[in-house]
């Protein structure tokens, strides 16, 4: 299935719900979805948390990876992510995750992504870029 910015958000939803441990493990979910732009979120739970209380990094990444997989398959030939750096910025102190990703730039069969992840309170918690590769 080509998912295109006409395509209705709960299609998407729909097609991305495939990513269980994204969707069923971690609770991401969708909200916006377009060329070149996603925005997923997710409720902070105790799943979520390390040792020392903070957000798990991983679970963070998680979201993002999952804005970005949106974000860089709508309107474009099926593409993946092949190289991704996080770095994490402050510690969450609301209740919810929201990570914004657009595109920088799109090319034939790479394109580049920078994902912002925030808090519910405004908090820029973490900042990802990616690289990914579209199949012809």
């Amino acid at each position: 299935m080509r998912l295109t910015s006409e395509t209705p958000l709960e299609t998407i939803r729909d097609f991305f719900a495939d990513d269980l441990f994204a969707t069923e493990a971690c609770g991401c979910r969708i909200t916006e979805a377009s060329h070149g732009h996603a925005v997923t979120e997710l409720d902070i739970s105790p799943i979520h948390r390390n040792a020392m209380g903070g957000v798990m990094g991983g679970a963070i990444f998680t979201l993002a990876d999952y804005a970005l997989a949106v974000a860089c398959n709508i309107d474009e030939n099926p593409t993946v992510s092949v190289s991704n750096t996080i770095e994490f910025l402050s510690s969450a102190r609301g209740s919810r995750l929201i990570a914004t990703c657009d595109i920088d730039k799109s090319g034939r069969s790479l394109g580049f992504y920078t994902v912002d992840v925030r808090d519910d309170l405004g908090t820029h918690v973490a900042r990802m870029t990616a690289t990914c590769f579209r199949r012809a």
